[in-house]
Parts: C-alpha cells; structure tokens; sequence
C-alpha cells in the first residue's frame, strides 16, 4: 500500500491532481475558519462550551456541525457547509421519481442532466436563504432553542436586520463557493469534490475526539480496559462498514448471440451487482431530520407535560428515540431503494439488448426476481445500518463515552469516511494500474471490487 502512495507521486497527472485536490481542500477549510461579520466569537465560543457541557450538540444540530467541520458553532462564512447543495440533491433525486418532466429530462443524456444539475444550484441558493435567515435568527436570540445566555451576554454586535441582510450574504456565497470548489475537485482533481468535502470536514473533528478521550482517562472516569474495548470496537466496526459497504450480490446475466452478416454480437456472460447497503447513509440523514422537530415542537408548546415528555422520552438517546430512531433508519432504506431501483426498467432495458438472468423468464420474471432479490438483501442492509447508527447512541449514554468521540465508532461519520475513502483510493488505482503500475493490493484491484 505505502508503495502504491509513492507511485502515484511519479505520474505526473495524478500527481498534479493530487496536490490540486489538496490545495482546493485548504481553501475549503479557511471558509470554515473565517467568523461571518458581526460575531461576537467568544461570547459564541462560551454557548458551545457550555452547551457541550451539558452534553447538547449530538443530534442533528451536531450533525451539521460535524458536516461542516466545526463551522456551524463557529459561525463561520462556510456555517452552512455543503448540505444545503445536497439537501437540494435529495429533493431532485426524489422528484425526479414522481415528476414526469424532471424523468424526462434525466432520460435525455448529457444535456438533461446539465439541466437538473442547474435546477439543483437554484434550490440551493433558495435552500441557503431559508437556512440562513434561521441560523442568523437564532444567532440574534439564542434562549430560543433551550441555550444558557449569561446576562448582558450578546452574540451579535450589530443591529438586526443589517446583520440578517450580511448573515444570508456571506452564508450563501460560502456554500456556493464550497459547491463550486467542490465542482473543481471532481473535473479537475481526484475523487467525487462534494465527498471529500464533508469527510475532510468531519476528520477535522478528529484531534479534538482524540483530546476529549485522553481527557477522559486522565480524569480517572475510563480505565485501561475500556481503551482496549475501544480500540477493539473501532476497527471492528471499521472492518464491518468496509465489508457492507462493498457488499453486492451478484446476478448473473447472460447475453444471446446475434448474427449480423458475418459478424456474431453478444453470447457473453456477466453480471449485474446490487448492492446490500443500497441507500448508504441517507436513511439516518432523514431519520435524525425528522426525529428533530418533534421535541422542538413539544419543546415550544406552553404546556409542563409536553416539555417533560419530550424531555424524558423524545432526547437523544432516550428508550423512544432509539426504537423510533431505528424505525425510521429501517423505512428509509427501503423507501430510498423503492425511490431509485426500478426492476422493470432494468428488466426491460436486459430483454431490448438480448440479456436475460439465466433460469428466468425475460420481462415481468425478471423484475419480480430483481425486486425479490433487491428487498432481501435490503433488510441485511437496513439492520446492519440501524446497528452503526445507534451504537454512538449507546456509547454516549450507557457508558458515558464523549459524544464527539461516540460520533467516530458509528454513525454517519464513520459511513461517510469508509465509503469515500474506498472511492477515492479505487480511483487512484485506476491511473496506476493504467500506467502498469501496482495498485493498493498486488493484483491491481481493490478487495471485492473485481
């Protein structure tokens, strides 16, 4: 592996590509640095501190926190960081499965994509406005989310709606900015630019992780045979994501011959991969974004029993959190497979080009047999998912383990690392098995992956 690293230094277009990347990624981090105008940073700075105290900041909130890389709490140019522009993806994708126009436009090739891809930056802009205006109005009033504020303590030294004006400003040009440099990495460096982004954002967090846990057994509250079970734990948990995220079931496909003059086509054998962990992480994306506003809501109503049930029942980690948490993780895989598999497409597009599955009749069989095959491995799929989203849970609240370190043993984070990773690297081994060179494992291709 380490000879695989050297050799991509001697090719000079990978290597160009490598340091482009890396430069472009330094840029990213400055937005995520620079404190938007009219930020009292140290009066934001004691909030976190104290909210962290608390042990606040592990949900969602935390979550775009860890997306953003520590910018959201910052309240840095780059606050939003870059889901706005996949939030706005989300919605496309999902649209495009029920609107009949955006289908046809993601039918129609190169130039149909361009054109949602265009339709995507103008939610994107709206997205960042909305999102903008709230994170600004909750920067002007932080006693409205549940926030300890000490009195005379101000986070913002200008006055209102100048400061919402300049807020939505700077955060909207910061994810576009972010959007755009991403846009470069993909055409002009290595691997997917909006992917390395958000894992560059969320390795940020590591020192800090690292920080709180030596903390954790200096101050006595962690014992030498914890580190050991968390050392364990993380590379099994490691190794379990590599290993499901490269998951596939293989179908077999077999192509029939055609004679055309002199000339035969087809008569080959291949396969078509699914892949057991379809939806990747986007099912506890969604679950954590609902499972948001309900104790919000509870939260806001002017009612004692409603603050305490959502206290008690709807906080993170809680008993319903957790089955409801898991719940949603389980639907969400299947809806997002239900949303972007289509059986009888593929199965139609297989009988047009000569292929048929062997065993099965080509049409109608043949999509029910993807869709049989595709909700199996979707279940093994969903339950290891569920299991890696909840785990931090467990870690953070059972045995007392710092949620940002928790965040780093499951979880969105830790899916998101894997599986951007192993894209990049497989692309790096692209140019150098091209060139003849050995790629990361001695046979020229990544594990599972031939």
């Amino acid at each position: 592996m380490l000879s695989a690293f050297t050799n991509s230094l001697k090719i000079p277009e990978l290597r160009q590509r490598i340091f482009f990347t890396i430069a472009l990624i330094f840029v990213c981090r400055l937005i995520a640095v620079i404190p938007t105008p009219g930020v009292d940073a140290a009066a934001l700075q004691s909030i976190v501190d104290r909210m962290a105290a608390q042990g606040g900041g592990i949900g969602f909130m935390g979550l775009l926190d860890l997306f953003s890389g520590g910018a959201l709490t910052q309240a840095a140019i780059g606050a939003l960081g870059i889901m706005p522009s996949i939030s706005a993806s989300i919605i496309l994708q999902l649209l495009t499965a029920v609107v009949p126009s955006l289908e046809r436009l993601a039918r129609e090739g190169d130039a149909g994509r361009q054109k949602i891809i265009q339709y995507g930056r103008y939610l994107t802009v709206a997205l960042c406005i909305i999102q903008g205006y709230g994170f600004s109005a909750v920067l002007l009033r932080p006693e409205a989310l549940g926030l300890q504020v000490m009195d005379g303590e101000l986070i913002v030294t200008m006055s209102k709606w100048p400061f919402i004006m300049l807020s939505i400003l700077t955060m909207t040009t910061g994810t576009m900015l972010l959007m755009w440099l991403g846009e470069q990495i993909t055409a002009r460096g290595i691997g997917n630019g909006i992917s390395l982004i958000i894992t560059i954002s969320i390795v940020s967090r590591l020192p800090g992780a690292i920080d709180q846990a030596i903390n954790m057994f200096r101050s006595g509250s962690a014992s030498m045979f914890t580190l050991v079970a968390m050392v364990a734990l993380a590379f099994l948990v490691i190794g379990g994501v590599i290993a499901v995220t490269q998951a596939q079931r293989k179908i077999p496909v077999q192509y029939a011959k055609r004679v055309v003059g002199r000339k035969t086509y087809g008569g080959q054998s291949t396969y078509m991969p699914l892949r057991v962990n379809y939806s990747g992480v986007m099912p506890i994306i969604f679950a954590q974004a609902i499972l948001m506003f309900p104790e919000r809501i509870l939260m806001i109503l002017p009612f004692d029993w409603t603050k305490a049930f959502a206290t008690m029942h709807l906080g993170y980690g809680r008993p319903v959190y957790v089955i409801l948490y898991s719940l949603m993780i389980l639907f969400f895989s299947y809806f997002w497979v239900a949303t972007q598999f289509h059986p009888v497409q593929i199965a139609d597009d297989l009988k047009k080009y000569g292929g048929y599955v062997p065993g099965i009749r080509p049409g109608k069989p043949t999509a029910e047999f993807l869709d049989r095959v595709m909700t199996r491995i979707t279940l093994a799929g969903a339950v290891f998912l569920t299991i890696i989203a909840v785990l931090p849970m467990i870690l953070a609240t059972s045995f007392n383990i710092p949620g940002m370190v928790a965040q780093f043993f499951g979880g969105t984070s830790l899916l998101i690392i894997v599986g951007v990773m192993l894209d990049t690297m497989r692309q790096i081994e692209s140019h150098l098995v091209t060139r003849h060179y050995d790629g990361f494992l001695r046979k020229g291709h990544l594990r599972g992956r031939r």
